[in-house]
Parts: C-alpha cells; sequence; structure tokens
C-alpha cells in the first residue's frame, strides 16, 4: 500500500518549467493533488489526503534540490513510520522517450541523483518509482538538457500524458501498485 508520494524537482522559479521537475509540473497539473491544501513540512511542501477504508496518502514535494531529495522523504517516512515499500517515488527518466511513463518497483539508480539521495537515506533502493520519460539528448551535457526547459510541443505532449496517468495514480493509491505493473511497466501513453 502506498502511504507516501513524493514528487522530485528543484525549488524555484527558474526549474519550474525544466525536464527534471516534470514530477513537479505532473503534480500541479492534477486537481487530486494540487488542490490539496499543501504547508511546509519535513523540508518540503506537505499535504495529506484520507481515502476510504484505508490510512491516509500523505503527498511531498521535497524542497531540499533534486540532489538531497533523500532528506526529505526520509523525514516524511520516519514521523509517519513508513517503510519503504510504502513509498513512491515520482521522478524524470532520461532513458524514456517523452510521452511513455513506467511504473516499476525498485530497481538501478541510472545516474539519477534523486533516486541516489532516497537509497541512501531509506537504506535501500526497493520503494516504487513513477518515471515520467524525458528522453535522452544527443549531445553530452546531460546536466544542461535536464536542466532545460520542455519545449512548446513538449508540454502540449504532456498535458496529454497528464490525465491517464493521474487515473492510473488513482487506482494505485485505492488498491495498490501491483495491479498496475504489467500495463504500465513502459507504456506510451501518447505517440510522438
Amino acid at each position: 500500500m502506498i502511504q507516501l508520494v513524493a514528487f522530485l524537482g528543484n525549488v524555484g522559479r527558474q526549474y519550474q518549467g525544466n525536464r527534471h521537475n516534470v514530477a513537479w509540473q505532473f503534480a500541479d497539473a492534477v486537481p487530486s493533488v494540487s488542490g490539496l491544501s499543501w504547508q511546509r513540512k519535513f523540508k518540503g511542501l506537505y499535504a495529506s489526503r484520507g481515502l476510504s477504508d484505508r490510512p491516509p496518502v500523505h503527498f511531498l514535494k521535497p524542497e531540499t534540490f533534486m540532489n538531497l531529495s533523500g532528506e526529505s522523504v526520509g523525514e516524511a517516512c520516519a514521523f509517519f513510520k513508513l517503510k519503504p515499500e510504502n513509498v513512491l517515488i515520482v521522478h524524470d527518466e532520461l532513458e524514456l522517450p517523452l510521452g511513455t511513463v513506467s511504473l516499476k518497483w525498485s530497481g538501478g539508480l541510472g545516474g539519477h541523483n534523486g533516486l541516489r539521495s532516497t537509497k541512501t537515506v531509506l537504506g535501500t533502493a526497493d520503494y516504487w518509482r513513477l518515471r515520467f520519460g524525458i528522453g535522452r539528448p544527443d549531445h553530452a551535457d546531460i546536466a544542461g538538457y535536464v536542466l532545460s526547459d520542455f519545449s512548446g510541443d513538449e508540454r502540449i505532449t504532456l498535458s496529454l500524458v497528464w490525465p491517464p496517468v493521474a487515473a492510473m495514480l488513482e487506482g494505485v493509491l485505492s488498491g495498490g501498485p501491483e495491479a498496475y505493473l504489467k500495463e504500465w511497466s513502459k507504456k506510451k501513453v501518447v505517440e510522438i
């Protein structure tokens, strides 16, 4: 059962449209998440929502910057006494093309510093991930790429990605992620 959803990103206006902030963009675009009452807590923005016949779900947007995301996630997990298997980390993924989304359990870190920080603090990489494909650039400047803004066409693609992923997330939160693993392992939500 997922009890904490952490959307990884960088805090600050200059990062809002960045590829690295796709998880925050998703959180801001989904009314069931963006419409919550957010407050500063656990080194980030925090909100919670009750669900019928189960414990509440906690939502977190760490404001520690991507490379230290685990500090925020770890504080929330410690406070609510959550195990890593109850955590869903939402993040950008270079190895998936734009328009593709992947729900997965555990796995490698793929050079993602937010995942590395989370693993360090939680002591394991065994947590759930919801990965938004941003595609790999055809040049070597990965940092510059992830810290660059989506183009206008890419933002239109993302606007088509959000609704089906939001519906899947609601299913994951109410019934658990396992039922969605096969269909959403690497789902092309929008063909480009």
